[in-house]
């Protein structure tokens, strides 16, 4: 059973909102995919951030128009996985690893804005670290040179305090 007028505006609405938001569209072939399998990777793109949807490439086009996605429209063609997230990485990572477990799902292209990717630019952006594991290595490397200064400055008491129980004890067994 088809969308009415209504319905379509409203599904290219917010397709258009996620866009908007968005830092990387993927775009993927889910041809003879079971049910189960889809059901799989929209539980891993929810766990991911990713908004994953699959939409008449109409509709997409017409969500993409006046986006900086735009030259993805000449990429829809056949049935489509839209994988949009805010993280760029994100959205690659988790369309390529189910299209490496499963054949049958195939990774056509990818936007970032203004710019078009091909398959194997969307499998390089895959092994990218995630923006979530580049903030912890950032932390972390922040982090050291505080954590060496505050165990520099413990060391001078701890230090002294050693030397002093050192000489109690020397007196304790001089008495």
């Amino acid at each position: 059973m088809g969308l009415n007028l209504e319905q379509k505006h409203a599904v290219v609405a917010e397709v258009s909102a996620q866009l908007a938001k968005a830092q990387a569209v993927i775009l993927a072939e889910y041809r003879s995919l079971a049910v189960g399998q889809m059901t799989e990777l929209r539980r891993k793109a929810r766990g991911s951030g990713v908004y994953l949807r699959v939409l008449k490439n109409t509709l997409a086009r017409r969500a993409v128009a006046d986006t900086p996605f735009k030259g993805l429209a000449d990429k829809m063609v056949g049935p489509l996985a839209y994988g949009i997230s805010n993280d760029p990485v994100a959205a690659a990572k988790v369309l390529h690893e189910f299209a490496r477990d499963n054949e049958k799902f195939v990774i056509k292209a990818g936007a970032m804005p203004n710019v078009v990717m091909t398959p194997r630019d969307v499998a390089e952006l895959a092994t990218m670290p995630s923006r979530r594991e580049l903030l912890s290595k950032l932390l972390r490397t922040l982090q050291a040179p505080v954590a060496k200064l505050v165990r520099t400055l413990n060391e001078v008491p701890g230090k002294f305090a050693r030397t002093l129980a050192a000489l109690r004890d020397q007196k304790e067994k001089a008495a």
